[in-house]
This record gives C-alpha cells, structure tokens and sequence, in this order.
C-alpha cells in the first residue's frame, strides 16, 4: 500500500503560529496546479509496482481549489497510477470555504474524507491565531458537512494563550455534539519566524505554558475515550473503522510520494523533498526536471525514525522488528535506554512490544530521543 499526498500551497491569510510552506497570492495558482499534474507524470515509475490506496491534499489550503482543479488534479493520478478500487481520498479544508453548496459538490466528487481546521470554536482564540473564519462558520460548516458526509476529521488546537480549561472542555463538548468520527489535536507551538513567536517576545501576547498544555491534553485523552475515540496516535483520535488511513500509513513506515512545492517522499531507504519555493518548483517542472534533494537514510536513521514513530502510536515499537531489521546490537540498546523510562512507568512492555503509558504520552517525543541512536 502506497499514498499520494499533494501540496497546495495557498492561503488567504498566514496563521499567526503556521510554519508551513504557503502564499496569500494565488497569482501562480493555475500554473501550479499544471506544475503537480506534470509531477505525478514525470514520477510515475517510482511506484509502477504499488497500488495507491490514498490520497491526501493538504496545505495550505486545498478546499481553495475549484472543484474543476481537483477533478483534473485526481484524474492525474488516476491516469498515471494503479488506484486501488475503494481508496481514502481527504481533502483539507477551512470552514469559510466550506459553503453548502461547495458541500454537496464535494460529496459528489471523488472525495471521499473531510479533514476540517476547526481549531476552535470561540472566536477570541480564533482572532489570537489569525484565523481567516469565525465562530459562527465554524460550526455552520460542520452542521452541513456531518450531513453529507460520514467520515470527517476535524482540528482542534489547546495551550492557547488565555485559553482556560473549561473553554477547552467546552470546545471539547461542541466537536462531540457534531457526531464527528475523528479529531486531529495539536498543541500550540510557537514556530521560529512565526508572527506568534515575535508577538510573544514583544510582550503583546503571552507565553505558551507547557504545564497548561499538559494538563489541557490530558483533559482531551481523558474526555475522547469515555466517548469510544481511540487515542491510536499522539495527536489523532478515531472512532472505529475511522483511523486516517493515510496518516497511519506514515507511522508504519510505508512509502509515499509527495507531490507539490516542499512535498517529502519516502520509499523505504530515501526522503526527498522539493523545494519550498512556488515560482522555482514551477520552473523545474515545466522544464522537465525535479526540483527535490534526496537522503539516503542509513541503518540508524531507519532505527531511530521507527523509534520516533512507533512510541507515537498503539502499535508501539515491535522488539522482534527491531531485532528483525536492525541487528540484536540495537534492540540491546533499545532495552537498555528504555529501562529507566520502565521504572519511571512512562514505558511498558506489552507481547514484545514497546509502548508508551498514559502518564508518558505526551511526553513521547523526548522520550524517543533519549532511546536513539547515534550515527557513528
């Protein structure tokens, strides 16, 4: 099984806290979206053996796409590559996009998954992020799409400056009004070179508190499974049956090809990415070339992303795997770092599996770092 995530790199507004690669213009918009569609042609063959079981747009913004534009970008794929009969095809979208007529034309399109950015339903922490929709959008767009669609994905963002627990429990309570199948959850980084990050140093907004974020992520683990979600990723929540199947493709080590200016591919030993610029990545393509830098990982990198990524999820990390695919030596190390982190009851093992305890979950990713291993 293999996925296609495709990049969209236009906003209408930048994010106060967003790091992401995007532009506010859509001046290029039409020769970018020719740029992905001769993209997918020129790298067709990197995945002439392997049926595509999903695909994702992401962003940006994709939900500013005419539905024209996704059709033709789709068609693409379906034309250059073996698409599985029934596959997960998400569209991101922004509520102020989501109008109910562009509601029910996605729901006769190809697209088959709603991932919604939501990021909270009260329109003071809305403002403080910059966001380019209100509350009221907000949950307009969820009252029509839960209509049209079964599987929906919505964002919500907690550790926001002045954001107060029971506001959190309260934008908590409104997603699960909505029946909504799965919830994406972040908390609020600030990001270097981000507006947030120079509005904090200049004193106009405070400083994220990492102790409220904790304490706000464990009131949403908590709150999501006495309501059936399972916290099968640190950050994701899913009902049965509704798992992202192309975000769990990622965290299970399985190739990719990503499609778009500053889109990363894996394929089992090598990471590429393209460029993170608009006009250069427009450029290259049109004159038949790829715009991307490759890593060719070693056995280390390949431990130590399966470590990162394996802590993150329910599935853990499989001690045979690691045995299997990198050498006694390593799953040696591996229980040797783990052992404080045992003792500590932020690590369990579970049928030779490696996972992470409720106490030590959103901990995991510096917990994962301290089990690396170094490039020697």
């Amino acid at each position: 099984m293999s996925g296609i995530y495709i990049h969209i790199p236009f906003c209408k507004q930048a994010c106060h806290y967003c790091d992401f690669h995007f532009s506010t213009t859509l001046k290029h918009k039409d020769s970018l979206i020719k740029a992905l569609v001769k993209e997918l042609i020129l790298r067709k063959d990197e995945f002439h053996n392997t049926t595509i079981e999903t695909i994702y747009f992401g962003g940006g913004t994709p939900s500013l796409l005419t539905l024209e534009e996704l059709h033709f970008i789709i068609a693409s794929v379906y034309t250059h590559f073996d698409v599985s009969d029934r596959p997960e095809i998400t569209l991101e979208a922004n509520p102020d996009d989501l109008s109910a007529i562009k509601i029910d034309m996605l729901a006769a399109s190809p697209v088959n998954r709603l991932s919604i950015g939501i990021q909270s339903f009260f329109e003071q922490d809305l403002k403080l992020m910059n966001r380019a929709h209100n509350a009221e959008e907000a949950r307009a767009c969820l009252e029509k799409a839960c209509d049209t669609f079964s599987n929906i994905s919505i964002d919500l963002i907690y550790g926001i400056p002045g954001l107060s627990h029971e506001r959190w429990i309260e934008n908590i309570d409104i997603a699960l009004s909505y029946g909504i199948p799965h919830i994406s959850s972040y908390a609020l980084t600030v990001e270097p070179k981000t507006a947030l990050e120079s509005f904090i140093k200049k004193g106009l907004v405070d400083a994220v508190d990492d102790d409220i974020a904790q304490e706000q992520f464990h009131i949403l683990v908590d709150k999501l499974e006495r309501h059936n979600f399972i916290h099968y990723e640190l950050s994701n929540f899913g009902k049965e049956r509704f798992f992202s199947r192309n975000n769990s493709a990622y965290w299970q080590g399985k190739p990719y090809l990503g499609i778009g200016p500053s889109a990363h591919s894996f394929n089992g030993t090598q990471r590429s990415w393209n460029v993170r610029n608009n006009s250069k990545y427009i450029r290259a393509i049109e004159n038949h070339e790829l715009p991307l830098e490759i890593e060719t990982l070693t056995l280390t990198d390949k431990y130590n992303e399966y470590i990162m990524t394996g802590l993150r999820t329910i599935w853990g990390v499989s001690l045979e795997k690691v045995k299997h695919d990198f050498g006694v030596s390593y799953k040696d190390y591996l229980l040797l770092q783990a052992e404080p982190f045992i003792t500590q009851h932020l690590l369990y093992i579970d049928d030779e599996k490696l996972k992470i305890t409720k106490k030590g979950k959103f901990l995991s990713d510096g917990i994962a770092s301290d089990l690396f291993k170094l490039n020697l």
